[in-house]
């Protein structure tokens, strides 16, 4: 089982890793503590794991929901700060890209909590039909939602609403 553990934590990682950092805004070390947190998960249930899905699919549940109850738990606490990037003159170039995605995750973290699993997911290659599966949402519910979410990405980047 340690061996299979072990491939599956190497063939998703990163994708767990990333759509943590969309829940987190960008918080590098909250984004590792979560992804560890989901495998912890996913080896205490391998077992469990029943195959209806795959093993990706489930992996993304999982993610979601320990992303969502990090949330819920912290906004009891106290809301997520975001700090926002100051460009140096000298080194404005380099950061811009940095700032462009940090800009997103702040615009992602404004999404209503549905939108924003949908748009990590869909940032993270998941065909639309799986992001229906592990939503519950219709394949066609989530066609129109990607649309309609992406307008609203591109207002609150474009112009900071």
């Amino acid at each position: 089982m340690s061996q299979h553990f072990t491939q599956i934590y190497q063939g998703h990682y990163n994708k767990v890793h990333r759509l943590c950092l969309g829940y987190v805004n960008g918080d590098e070390a909250l984004a590792k503590d979560l992804a560890q947190d989901v495998f912890i998960k996913v080896w205490e249930h391998l077992d469990e794991f029943q195959q209806k899905s795959s093993i990706g699919t489930w992996i993304y549940r999982i993610t979601v929901n320990v992303c969502l109850l990090f949330i819920r738990k912290n906004k009891k606490k106290k809301q997520i700060s975001f700090t926002e990037f100051k460009s140096d003159n000298n080194i404005q170039a380099a950061n811009e890209d940095q700032s462009r995605v940090k800009k997103m995750y702040a615009c992602i973290h404004k999404l209503k909590e549905t939108e924003r699993i949908i748009i990590l997911l869909v940032l993270e290659g998941l065909p639309q039909k799986e992001i229906a599966e592990v939503t519950g949402h219709s394949h066609q519910n989530i066609r129109v939602l990607v649309h309609r979410i992406k307008e609203k990405l591109t207002k609150c980047v474009s112009n900071g609403i």
